[in-house]
């Protein structure tokens, strides 16, 4: 009989119960290969993580549907140690992040002529000029709100291996942005990039729940400060540039 915890030992890692949040150092007991019994957890006494014998497509709809127990599943049972300090994953997550932001922002802060082919390469460096600005500038307040509101309001210690967590949940909390390629292809109104955010907050709210065990309405608010501050500093970047150009 072969004792399994993932692909980390017990000792490096802690598994969570995806029904209270509950430590446990055992997911399942492997007899053979096939053949495991899931670990109930000490607190609940219910299956500590039933999505190991589930298919990957359940866990994708329980986390469109928001529930809990599919965002603690994912990140402190699917996510190993190695997954944290992985910073190639990081910067590939970081980087398909800024571009989704960058085609949202060019949706909702320009107009139907100035997504239209630039009359001139000027007006076209302007126009990459305000997305990057905006996107830059925007999501810098959005991760220092976050991380200041973390430690702030959550009482959560920051340190380096706590960033990376966060910032990963961060990132794979905001996975409705990918819905933004259909508009790539499909037009769409611009409202519809509003819907997208809605649920990104929300879900963003979910995960920062779920990494600091705080309560659920002080994860909202932070999450809405975060958002509002990048949405206004994108808008009032985007008018500045208008009164210098004028």
């Amino acid at each position: 009989m072969v004792i399994k915890c993932g692909t980390e030992s017990e000792k490096e890692i802690s598994f969570r119960c995806v029904q209270c949040g509950f430590s446990v150092t055992t997911l399942y007991i492997q007899y053979s290969p096939g053949n495991i019994r899931l670990m109930k957890c000490g607190n609940c006494k219910a299956v500590a993580d039933e999505y190991i014998e589930c298919e990957l497509m359940i866990l994708v709809i329980d986390l469109i549907l928001h529930k809990i127990k599919a965002y603690r599943h994912l990140f402190y049972n699917r996510f190993s140690r190695e997954t944290l300090h992985n910073e190639v994953l990081l910067w590939k997550l970081s980087l398909g992040f800024l571009i989704l932001d960058a085609y949202q922002m060019l949706a909702v802060c320009t107009t139907q002529d100035e997504r239209s082919l630039p009359a001139s390469f000027a007006s076209f460096l302007g126009l990459c000029g305000k997305v990057l600005m905006g996107v830059f500038f925007g999501n810098l307040m959005f991760l220092g709100i976050i991380l200041f509101g973390t430690r702030k309001f959550l009482n959560a210690k920051i340190g380096d291996s706590r960033c990376k967590h966060i910032l990963l949940s961060i990132l794979v909390s905001s996975y409705f942005k990918i819905f933004v390629i259909a508009m790539m292809v499909w037009e769409f109104p611009s409202s519809v990039v509003f819907i997208i955010k809605m649920f990104v907050l929300s879900s963003n709210a979910l995960a920062l729940l779920v990494i600091t065990d705080a309560v659920m309405i002080r994860c909202i608010w932070i999450c809405f400060a975060a958002h509002a501050m990048k949405f206004l500093v994108t808008q009032g970047l985007g008018t500045y540039q208008k009164l210098v150009l004028w």
